[in-house]
């Protein structure tokens, strides 16, 4: 097992060392230049020496291999950079990258429950109010996009109904900071929820499904097995080991959701300060965004084998 872990852990220096490679070739390739963001356009037309003196210390003059491995020793040595503005890249993220883990966290949690919940439910009363209800949720959840969810969201709860800010993660004049802040992450965790909800609930349905239709459920009830200790201990049981798989799969997806869903509700985490980013083109801070997202997947990926492996011993056996 130890020999699988580390073959598995090997193998994604490779793999972060390629996207970041792609990643920062993909925007020094864009032909849009970071000095323009960097310095005012006035300072540029009448003074280019001064441009030209800031794009040769930046090192923006060098072969794109020699920036490359520059910036990745710098990432190496822990030295993140500064944005176009002189900011702390380190700064920035351990700032911002707690508010989207915290607001990931929360609609994993939620849409776990509820999601697992009334999938089980509507295996085990199948083709009742529970079942076809979930089933009309679970497609409109996934056919939705989850930005029209949270506009939708944003014009009951916050615009007609005024219960709900619609941006922002804390007010400025709040008196009581967990009530303030659970007024503002309510909107995003809900829109984050709902779609991670339908995957879920249809994932969990079917597989419980398959499980009470297996062989071993009906010796069990013939053995007089209470029903309930049936659909528990040996179908609920059972049934949970590849939903929990595919929740692991999801983590990467709430992470990169972010960053649509913070732009909407102007949630000021890692979503919103890649999508900031990417329109001011400033390169260093998409880069360590994009690393760290990349490095979030693939530590999930890494999860989800380690988890079969300890399932199934032919995993790790490479069979």
């Amino acid at each position: 097992m130890l020999k699988f872990i580390l073959k598995k852990l090997a193998m994604m220096i490779p793999m972060l060392l390629v996207i970041s490679l792609i990643v920062f070739v993909g925007l020094r390739s864009t032909g849009i230049d970071p000095i323009t963001f960097m310095v005012p356009p006035e300072v540029q037309s009448q003074s280019p020496e001064i441009v030209d003196q800031l794009r040769e210390e930046l090192g923006l003059n060098d072969p794109l291999i020699v920036q490359y491995v520059r910036w990745l020793g710098d990432i190496l040595h822990g030295d993140l950079g500064l944005t176009n503005k002189g900011e702390s890249v380190a700064d920035i993220i351990a700032t911002r990258l707690p508010y989207t883990l915290e607001l990931s966290a929360y609609a994993m949690l939620f849409s776990a429950v509820i999601g697992i919940g009334i999938g089980i439910i509507s295996a085990i009363r199948q083709n009742g109010i529970v079942d076809y209800i979930g089933r009309v949720l679970a497609v409109l959840g996934q056919a939705v996009p989850q930005f029209l969810v949270g506009i939708v969201l944003i014009w009951i709860f916050s615009i007609k109904l005024g219960i709900f800010p619609a941006a922002n993660r804390v007010s400025p004049d709040a008196t009581n900071a967990f009530v303030d802040a659970f007024m503002h992450l309510f909107l995003p965790v809900l829109t984050l929820t709902i779609g991670m909800v339908a995957v879920l609930m249809r994932y969990a349905r079917n597989t419980m499904l398959d499980v009470l239709n297996s062989d071993y459920i009906k010796t069990a009830r013939s053995k007089g097995i209470p029903e309930w200790k049936v659909y528990m201990k040996h179908g609920f049981r059972n049934a949970m080991k590849p939903v929990l798989v595919i929740l692991m799969y999801r983590i990467p997806a709430l992470i990169g959701g972010s960053v649509v869903i913070e732009s909407v509700f102007s949630y000021p985490g890692i979503g919103t300060t890649m999508a900031n980013a990417v329109t001011s083109m400033d390169y260093n801070l998409v880069l360590v965004i994009t690393l760290i997202i990349a490095a979030v997947m693939l530590i999930c990926s890494f999860m989800v084998d380690v988890f079969n492996a300890l399932l199934d011993p032919r995993v790790r056996l490479g069979e």
